[in-house]
């Protein structure tokens, strides 16, 4: 009697992962405690050393942008008294950090706050008595511009000092010698 194919069931294997074969068992997927201790030591390593470069470019742009600030703002005075002839007054102030803009006009005033991590630590010519006091100078309209200047400085002790030229009147930047 012939044999018959009926009634027999041949299995299938289901496809399994190369590793698995080899290994006797089924793959699982993921990564182990120390993977990822390691990992996270290597993140925590490479941020501790881009910190110190970071924020030392942070407090580089603040004062940057501190001292343009500066020079706007005397450039809009200076610009002012000559355009609107009419009396400029400029308060620098040591104790609030910051320089106001007043004029003859009524409800003109300005203000500009220094930013964090950036102060006022000398204005120029200093004066003997008091040198923390706030200091006022007035801009004339067609008069001369009166020489004053202000020294910032960041957390970093990086300094610079922004100085009206008496002659042309443009407010420039310097750095001070060390």
């Amino acid at each position: 009697m012939p044999t018959s194919s009926v009634g027999r069931t041949t299995r299938r294997r289901a496809r399994e992962h190369p590793l698995a074969r080899a290994r006797g068992s089924v793959s699982t997927a993921g990564v182990t405690l120390i993977e990822m201790l390691v990992v996270v030591a290597l993140i925590a390593i490479m941020a501790g050393i881009s910190y110190p470069a970071i924020t030392s470019g942070i407090d580089s742009l603040r004062l940057r942008a501190a001292t343009n600030g500066v020079v706007n703002f005397l450039n809009a005075g200076l610009s002012r008294a000559e355009r609107r002839q009419e009396m400029v007054e400029i308060t620098i102030s040591l104790q609030d950090n910051s320089v106001e803009m007043q004029s003859v006009e009524p409800g003109f005033y300005r203000k500009m706050q220094m930013p964090d991590g950036v102060s006022i630590t000398h204005v120029l010519p200093e004066l003997p008595d008091d040198p923390a006091a706030p200091r006022t100078f007035l801009l004339y309209p067609g008069g001369t511009v009166p020489p004053l200047g202000v020294q910032l400085i960041n957390r970093r002790s990086v300094e610079r000092v922004v100085r009206v030229d008496p002659i042309t009147g443009v407010p420039r930047v310097e750095q001070p010698a060390q």
